[in-house]
């Protein structure tokens, strides 16, 4: 062959190899590879930020990954932000954990052992950090929360601050929510006025995974139903006047597709601070996968009627597109 044909096609192939990949227009449905469920979706600073459970035997899921973006669709990972070494009261089953920043600290609440009654080692813990990408440490050298009230299994909690500067922490397993206010230092619970600590908000159809958010002056809670390792796994809500409810259950937002994929619950809800953009973050499983611990991460677009009811989401493969912070 001719060498200046050869030092040409040289050429050719390092100005491609160099050239820029192009930029995606959408996330694209999952958001980032691997087995991640429950994902937990913040915004702090001008960052995204998804703190998922790591998918694996609850043997094996010892560990938080955490992932942050700056404009929802290029994803970077965060390796081990936390792991059972750190936690030493954590001997299994890690996940779903919630994040918040409160007076320059980072806290991520999380499950651990999924403990079966008031007598197992275990339950909703809490670490702490000093950046939203960790290291987190344990920050009680015990769990948070280890007993049954009500017949909530201590897990999934979702942690918010109320208008008036009053943290809450919601949780439950076993078909049953609870609703408890959390001291100022996060190390414990305050009672109501009542005098009671914890309070059922259970609605109907409830099985796991709890959110709520305000908006319009009214209260969004929202949940999972169905068994998480089947295709039946959905997200309902309802809508009440205050985060201690009650709520009547209004109906499905969230569900599987036959020609996308099964399973899709266990989310978490964002609204972008540039407008009245709203999306949630959840997980689902592949189509013709049935491995349970087989799910992924996703986002999609949520939208609001007039009357400010969730119109049902339609799950994709393409996601959202570009929403910068900036």
């Amino acid at each position: 062959m001719n060498p200046k044909l050869i030092l040409l096609a040289i050429a050719l192939a390092s100005s491609a190899s160099s050239a820029p990949a192009e930029t995606p227009k959408d996330a694209g449905n999952p958001v980032f590879p691997g087995w991640y469920a429950d994902p937990e979706a913040v915004i702090f600073g001008n960052e995204y930020w998804i703190y998922p459970t790591f998918s694996a035997g609850y043997d094996e899921q010892l560990h938080f990954d955490g992932f942050s973006s700056q404009d929802l669709v290029t994803w970077k990972k965060h390796e081990r932000i936390l792991d059972n070494k750190s936690i030493n009261w954590a001997r299994r089953a890690m996940w779903a954990p919630a994040a918040i920043e409160k007076d320059g600290k980072y806290f991520l609440f999380f499950s651990a052992n999924d403990i079966q009654n008031d007598h197992q080692a275990g339950g909703i813990g809490v670490a702490v950090a000093d950046q939203p990408g960790g290291p987190f440490k344990d920050y009680l050298g015990k769990p948070l929360l280890d007993k049954f009230h009500h017949g909530a299994q201590p897990i999934d909690q979702y942690v918010f601050k109320e208008r008036d500067g009053q943290y809450y922490m919601i949780y439950g397993g076993w078909r049953h929510c609870n609703i408890a206010r959390l001291r100022a230092d996060f190390k414990g619970f305050e009672p109501f006025p009542d005098g009671t600590t914890f309070k059922e908000i259970t609605p109907e159809g409830y099985v796991e995974g709890p959110v709520i958010f305000p908006k319009g002056g009214k209260y969004y809670f929202m949940w999972s139903e169905g068994g998480w390792g089947g295709p039946d796994y959905s997200v309902a809500y309802a809508i009440a006047d205050s985060p201690l409810g009650p709520f009547k259950r209004i109906g499905k937002v969230l569900q599987q597709d036959p020609k996308v994929a099964t399973g899709a619950g266990h989310h978490s809800v964002i609204k972008s601070p540039a407008g009245d953009q709203w999306f949630i973050v959840y997980h689902r499983r592949p189509l013709g996968d049935r491995e349970a611990n087989h799910r992924v991460t996703c986002i999609e677009r949520m939208e609001f009627d007039d009357q400010g009811l969730i119109k049902p989401v339609t799950i994709t493969f393409e996601g959202v597109g570009r929403k910068p912070l900036k």
